[in-house]
């Protein structure tokens, strides 16, 4: 049996005191690939802010990677984020320094000292997501995709049990944004858990796994039709 990495019961979400989602019930295993789709505004992003501690949880139980996420204090946060890995439509990545240099400032700000233990590591998750070739770039030198991958290896430093992707390819051209999308298709057949909020329905199509859908205030999973 698989271990639940996230549970959620009877949650409601709110962000400055607006209800965003309602009654939210949702249970994840470990290996799972999950897609969160829905219009814009239609609380995705609420939702996934929920899950990395961004947004308080307050009505509802919610648990994961070990974490109760009600209840959950400033002080839990960076280590709850240590077994999560997050990926941003933006990137995020510090613009005056290299790839690797952008991963090593990730390493030693969650606590890492040895360099060859830092720089192994470095590699590693670059050439899992084949950008090993790139470590010496800064991030203008690279190509929107080349850089949302930079941020999914940075994503994988601390080994996460769970892959947090907040509309990973929104800023992405379609043929990018496969690539990316393979990307995360192969972290996850490795074993990790992913849960990709997005609104590109292509990818669904072209990528089918179990899907979430958010909308008027409820989320619920939806049977993709097979073409």
């Amino acid at each position: 049996m698989s271990q639940t990495i996230l549970s959620l019961e009877n949650v409601n979400i709110y962000q400055e005191g607006n209800a965003i989602l309602s009654n939210v019930n949702l249970n994840v295993k470990h290996g799972e690939f999950l897609y969160i789709i829905g219009k814009t505004g239609s609380g995705k992003s609420s939702f996934m802010k929920t899950l990395y501690g961004d947004l308080a949880l307050t009505e509802g139980k919610g648990n994961i990677v070990g974490y109760d996420l009600n209840g959950l204090v400033d002080k839990d946060i960076p280590y709850l984020r240590r077994k999560i890995g997050i990926v941003f439509q933006d990137f995020k990545l510090l613009p005056d320094r290299t790839v690797s240099n952008n991963m090593l400032f990730v390493l030693k700000a969650t606590g890492w000292v040895e360099d060859e233990e830092m720089q192994d590591k470095i590699n590693e998750v670059l050439d899992k997501v084949g950008m090993k070739n790139l470590a010496n770039k800064m991030p203008h030198q690279l190509s929107g995709g080349e850089q949302q991958c930079v941020a999914i290896a940075r994503a994988l430093l601390n080994d996460p049990e769970l892959i947090l992707a907040d509309e990973p390819t929104g800023n992405l051209d379609p043929q990018t944004s496969v690539e990316v999308l393979d990307v995360l298709k192969k972290i996850n057949t490795n074993g990790k858990t992913v849960i990709m909020a997005t609104h590109d329905y292509a990818l669904l199509m072209k990528f089918p796994s179990k899907t979430l859908k958010c909308e008027d205030g409820t989320i619920f999973e939806v049977v993709q039709r097979t073409v």
